[in-house]
């Protein structure tokens, strides 16, 4: 959406529209002593939107918001935990690159099944559309490695050096022995996470234990050292140091998601018909004529990016939904109700009606293909068949015509096997009358790999009344006659 379209009004665009809300609120609200928020002004009075020139030292505040955050952040944890499950005598989920073999759980997914991973890609593209579009970037908001990170370690940030008008301090004071330990043990921490981050990322394409006991004794393979060494030095880089301006200039999707907006699409909003016009609280009775924006500027000291959302819809806003939180601590203190920033459409705003989800074109759209993806990956997986066979015919020569006048040509069968334990299987064929298929000897076809086996088919020249004909091979495992697959051909033979 572009930036216009929820903006605060002009003053005269303001006096057009009217303050009946903000004015009925007024009546009811008693007198309230600025005291108690003047401690606000005080935090809030260095910020401004910042352009990578300095450093955002955003202010932590509790609420429900914080609180959800913190919940969808724990998403992550699968990221560091999952490679140490176990399924049987391998990892539970193992994308085994050297072997071509994706083990998810009791299944394995082949290079030949790959097509799946296109429709799950084309999901979570559609996926991500559609949440934008009704919600703006709630990924960016809430699960974003880049924002989790970023969230991670300005809270060891916090923790180490203080609140932002100390960081700040500390920033500009001059090199000592206190400062030195704490950014010391600070990047200390920071890079110990980058490390295992990129441990955990390598973890997902080999066993996770063998990993450890390689690095342990620093024998780990080299693609692992450097696989580790630059998902540590991005992470320490992007999170630590870059931060917000990862998001402002590295990150493509700040920038596509505003032709994703419209107009009823629920983002976080400054209700300027409310809040306008803005100004500080004074002491004795309230000014009927004020909104209920008192510019005390705590929704910019909370935004990790540095924005001012009552400017309306920015590239920097990540729908985190932090200066809801502190706008409504705000409300509490000055005994005003909630609200003033809250989650709202433009035509919310201004007063339509709003229109449900089912009434809305693209909702259609994109549940379609959603759907269609979804429905072809539960097919795909389910219809996985545990060996696949395929059959090559020999061209050079295309037929033997042998001493008794029978036709022979020579196959080259190609077993794969997709299971994680060899299998023994049969092979036969079928086709004319007459057709005998040589000797062949159980395949045992190895585990998620291709076994080749040669075989030789005959047929009395007699029987042959076209140039070729179709036959039939078929392979069954022998412990399991269920575990079986089939491969048309053709059998050739000289022109008629």
């Amino acid at each position: 959406m572009d930036a216009k379209l929820q903006s605060a009004p002009t003053d005269a665009e303001y006096r057009q529209t009217g303050n009946a809300g903000a004015s009925t609120l007024n009546e009811q609200r008693p007198a309230v002593d600025a005291t108690a928020v003047d401690d606000l002004y005080e935090e809030a009075v260095y910020w401004h939107v910042n352009t990578g020139g300095e450093t955002i030292h955003a202010k932590r505040v509790n609420g429900r918001w914080r609180t959800f955050k913190w919940i969808t952040h724990s998403f992550w944890l699968i990221y560091f935990l999952g490679p140490y499950l176990r399924w049987g005598d391998r990892q539970a989920v193992l994308f085994d690159i050297p072997e071509r073999q994706f083990h998810i759980f009791g299944l394995t997914v082949l290079p030949q099944d790959f097509w799946m991973l296109s429709l799950l890609l084309l999901f979570f593209a559609i996926l991500l559309a559609v949440t934008t579009a009704l919600a703006g970037r709630v990924w960016c908001g809430y699960f974003c490695f880049q924002t989790v990170w970023t969230d991670v370690y300005t809270w060891i940030e916090e923790k180490l050096e203080g609140g932002p008008q100390k960081r700040r301090a500390l920033e500009k004071a001059p090199l000592t022995i206190h400062k030195a330990a704490i950014k010391g043990v600070k990047h200390t921490l920071w890079l110990v996470i980058a490390i295992l981050t990129g441990i955990s990322f390598v973890a997902w394409f080999t066993d996770a234990y063998a990993l450890w006991a390689g690095l342990a004794s620093l024998q780990a393979h080299p693609v692992a050292w450097s696989s580790i060494g630059l998902f540590a030095a991005g992470t320490y880089v992007l999170a630590g140091w870059m931060r917000e301006q990862t998001c402002f200039w590295l990150c493509p999707y700040a920038r596509l998601q505003g032709v994703m907006y419209d107009s009823q699409t629920v983002l976080p909003t400054y209700d300027y018909h409310r809040g306008e016009p803005r100004g500080r609280l004074k002491k004795g009775p309230a000014d009927a004529d004020s909104g209920d924006c008192i510019d005390c500027k705590q929704c910019v000291a909370v935004c990790p990016t540095g924005i001012d959302i009552r400017h309306g819809q920015q590239e920097g806003c990540i729908t985190c939904a932090l200066c809801l939180d502190a706008c409504d601590a705000v409300m509490d203190k000055v005994g005003k109700p909630r609200g003033l920033i809250r989650y709202a459409s433009l035509e919310e705003l201004q007063g339509k009606p709003v229109k449900p989800l089912f009434k809305r074109g693209r909702v259609w759209v994109y549940s379609a293909i959603m759907l269609t993806a979804l429905i072809g990956i539960v097919i795909g997986l389910a219809t996985i068949a545990p060996v696949e066979l395929k059959v090559l015919r020999e061209r050079q020569p295309l037929f033997v015509l042998q001493s008794d006048g029978s036709i022979q040509n020579r196959y080259t069968l190609k077993v794969l096997n997709k299971t994680s334990a060899d299998i023994a299987v049969t092979v036969s064929a079928s086709g004319p009358e007459g057709l005998v298929l040589g000797e062949v000897e159980p395949i045992t076809a190895r585990a998620g790999r291709v076994t080749p086996a040669t075989v030789f088919v005959r047929m009395p020249g007699d029987q042959l009344t076209s140039e070729s004909e179709s036959i039939t091979f078929s392979i069954q495992a022998l412990e399991d006659p269920r575990i079986r697959s089939t491969r048309e051909s053709v059998f050739v033979g000289p022109r008629r």
